[in-house]
């Protein structure tokens, strides 16, 4: 009864439209005082100390350097590059999309960053020749997904924090599956592309076009390795490579690029203290619900139960990767990996999956949330951007739902996907 009234009122609340911080704060208080002698206090205390973390700081960090590349051209000249290197092939500017979403991926850490930023030149790029508005609007909000499978990745970050795991190497990990999941939405462009009939740009690549778009768009692919390396390297923390990440975007926007005005960086720090502070307050609060959980000992109950159901590690992950589906169709990704990931964590490891392999795995679950109703937090930003009603994507969004399907089947499955480059490296 305890856990049919916590998770009961959580999907009431959820189905009522309530933002997911207040639903998590709300239920955890209704099961408190009906089931527990537990003082209130207790939510706000493991609120307070569920965000009192260094590693927490890359998140705003992350956040801010994602607004000022955006704004500082560095989008621009990777759409210039990606249209070099794909806009002739059949369907080229949803696979300038695609890739663009790719590269920027390694930028933002943000699903909906890269939607809202890539989206905005592309989805009316692609109206303007001829492509249909709705499968415009649904590939920039498939596409975007991917923002939060390469790295650097803002759920992962939590994750990290949340389990104990190595954020470098939650960050090199993500890098082949968020390929894998680009590639196989490349393959549903080319084949819608094919039967519609949208063709590639006029521009062929040669040789000197795209050495002349790489040199322009060199400062934006600088810019993972600088992050990247200096974590996986050692030479700085998660934390303080997304404040060099800032820095460098500040640089390049204002001394390179001299694209960088007054005006936008105050809007990029504008943009940044409104998504970081829903960000920490929906952190606290499911910590507190995280808590709460632990205490009451629902992670080895949910263990013991998955257990019980299969002793086959195919079955069971397909399991889980459905139960992952259907959250993250509902809530979004922070809150679903503060409450699930300790949950879920023991029975994978139990089954062979490295911590590091299922942080990828839930995260790349969740991000098929974001074009997943009724949550499909990307459907809207998309469907803002194109200016349509969000049915006019639908028919698009199964295809490529089920291409994102078959990349997570292949992540889940194939251990090299995830650990490859993380032995490798090391």
């Amino acid at each position: 009864m305890e856990f049919t009234v916590l998770f009961g009122s959580f999907l009431v609340l959820i189905l009522l439209t309530v933002p997911v911080g207040y639903v998590i704060g709300i239920s955890t208080l209704i099961t408190l005082y009906f089931f527990s002698d537990i003082s209130f206090v207790m939510i706000s205390q493991n609120a307070v100390a569920g965000v009192d973390s260094f590693s927490l700081l890359a998140i705003p960090f992350f956040i801010l350097a994602g607004s000022l590349m955006s704004a500082g051209g560095l989008v621009k000249r990777l759409l210039n590059f990606a249209n070099i290197c794909v806009g002739a092939v059949t369907g080229g500017l949803a696979m300038v999309t695609t890739v663009t979403c790719m590269f920027f991926a390694a930028l933002s850490g943000s699903a909906v960053a890269t939607t809202s930023a890539v989206g905005s030149f592309m989805i009316p790029a692609m109206k303007e020749k001829g492509y249909d508005e709705g499968f415009a609007a649904a590939l920039a909000a498939a596409a975007g997904t991917i923002g939060i499978i390469i790295p650097p990745s803002i759920p992962l970050v939590i994750y990290g924090v949340v389990v104990g795991a190595s954020i470098g190497e939650l960050f090199i990990a993500g890098i082949i599956p968020g390929i894998i999941m680009g590639l196989a939405i490349l393959i549903v462009c080319y084949v819608i592309s094919k039967k519609k009939g949208y063709r590639g740009t006029a521009e062929k690549l040669t040789l000197k076009s795209f050495s002349h778009s790489f040199v322009d768009a060199i400062w934006a692919f600088m810019a993972p390795g600088i992050i990247l390396g200096g974590i996986y390297w050692g030479i700085c923390t998660p934390t303080e490579a997304a404040v060099i990440a800032v820095l460098y975007s500040l640089f390049t926007g204002v001394v390179i690029y001299r694209e960088l005005t007054f005006a936008k960086i105050y809007d990029a720090f504008v943009e940044t203290l409104t998504v970081n502070g829903a960000t920490t307050f929906m952190v606290g609060l499911s910590m507190a619900f995280a808590s709460y959980l632990i205490m009451a000992g629902l992670p080895q109950q949910i263990a013991a139960f998955l257990i019980s159901i299969t002793d086959s590690r195919i079955v069971l992950f397909m399991i889980v990767n459905l139960f992952l589906l259907a959250v993250g169709s509902l809530i979004d990704p922070i809150p679903a990996i503060i409450i699930l990931a300790p949950i879920l964590l023991p029975v994978m490891t139990k089954f062979g999956m490295s911590p590091v392999t299922f942080g990828v795995v839930l995260v790349a679950n969740l991000a098929i949330g974001y074009i997943t109703p009724p949550y499909g937090v990307n459907l809207f930003v998309a469907m803002a951007v194109a200016k349509i009603p969000m049915e006019r994507m639908f028919k698009y969004i199964v295809a490529l739902f089920f291409a994102m399907l078959v990349a997570l089947i292949l992540i889940t499955y194939c251990d090299s996907a995830t650990m490859h480059l993380v032995r490798f490296l090391k």
